[in-house]
């Protein structure tokens, strides 16, 4: 496939969204009385070809497949394949902490590949055992490193995880920089904010230090991460009162309840405010936002397709379910 321009690409982007699943099917599986109807609702979609008797007990492959097709297919088609890593480069974070501890403890965690569009399973393997991958970005070939000679003095495996969770939101900013879209930098700023919002949140129920918390944070969000640490030690009502002189209280307010913020939906807010961002995209003829767009669609799409799938085995009410899932852009 020959890359296209955002103005050739986008329509065949609204085209591919006419693929994923409406509100009104949605619907439908949530109110189906076992798994058994929502495979039978399922076989009417995209689906449908990883449906069989006992799907509820594989269907995370055929997802997996589903979600690698599109994500190869924008790749090959995108004027700019980087900016379907804009958006996968959490699944790339995710390989190096896998593989990392695989080859520190001397475990095989190849099942935990997830696929991003951009680093194979053995490119990822290969940097981590080596530390050298022409493929790789150096940003990432030096994350590596860090992680290897944090662990050489500490031993600490949550070390992995820190190091890694702060230099994917770096190197996230960095891309949505030099792609030079203003649309995309704003979305992954606000990520990288509401991953910080989290991240202080479960700090101070922790009672984590501020010291811990200085290596935990990213400064590459808009709400200073000298702010957020000024509030890491005191109690969740002044962290609170805080988020509410943020741009991001209208977004937060709903989520406080005499000073106490309910981190279990805060994550869940963060995506459907971040879906809402995308979803205003869809009109622009121009620029890369409908394709993440797409991207952010399907995720959700499955998301929302696990939870019914699985609640529907363990008993989980139509109530519960809502509760618990993320819109969809024609909800």
């Amino acid at each position: 496939m020959k890359p296209y321009s955002y103005h050739e690409l986008n329509p065949l982007i609204r085209l591919k969204e006419l693929e994923l699943i409406p509100a009104e099917l949605m619907e439908r599986l949530i109110q189906a009385k076992d798994v058994q109807e929502v495979g039978e609702l399922l076989k009417t979609t995209v689906y449908a070809e990883y449906i069989n008797d006992h799907f509820e007990d594989n269907f995370e492959e055929g997802f997996a497949i589903e979600q690698r097709k599109l994500i190869e297919e924008l790749a090959a088609l995108a004027p700019e394949p980087k900016i379907v890593w804009a958006y996968t480069m959490r699944s790339t974070f995710h390989n190096l902490k896998a593989m990392t501890k695989a080859e520190l403890l001397d475990e095989n965690f190849d099942d935990l590949y997830i696929y991003d569009g951009f680093y194979s399973l053995d490119q990822i393997k290969s940097a981590v055992k080596t530390g050298a991958a022409s493929e790789l970005p150096e940003a990432i070939l030096a994350s590596i490193q860090e992680v290897k000679d944090h662990f050489a003095e500490s031993n600490s495996l949550q070390g992995i995880d820190i190091i890694y969770d702060r230099d994917y939101l770096r190197c996230m900013r960095a891309l949505g920089e030099n792609l030079q879209s203003p649309d995309l930098l704003d979305e992954i700023i606000s990520f990288i904010d509401f991953t910080n919002i989290v991240m202080t949140g479960r700090g101070i129920n922790q009672k984590r230090s501020k010291n811990f918390m200085t290596t935990v944070l990213s400064s590459q969000g808009s709400i200073p991460k000298e702010d957020l640490l000024n509030v890491v030690e005191e109690s969740m009502g002044k962290f609170t009162e805080f988020l509410l002189s943020t741009d991001y209280a209208d977004v937060i307010a709903p989520l406080i309840q005499d000073g106490e913020l309910d981190l279990a939906q805060l994550e869940r807010i963060r995506d459907n405010y971040l879906t809402r961002r995308f979803d205003r995209a869809k009109v622009q003829a121009f620029g890369p936002l409908p394709l993440l767009s797409l991207l952010n669609a399907k995720e959700v799409e499955i998301k929302n397709l696990r939870l019914i799938i699985v609640g529907k085995r363990v008993g989980i009410s139509e109530e519960q379910l809502r509760e618990r899932m993320r819109e969809t852009y024609d909800a």
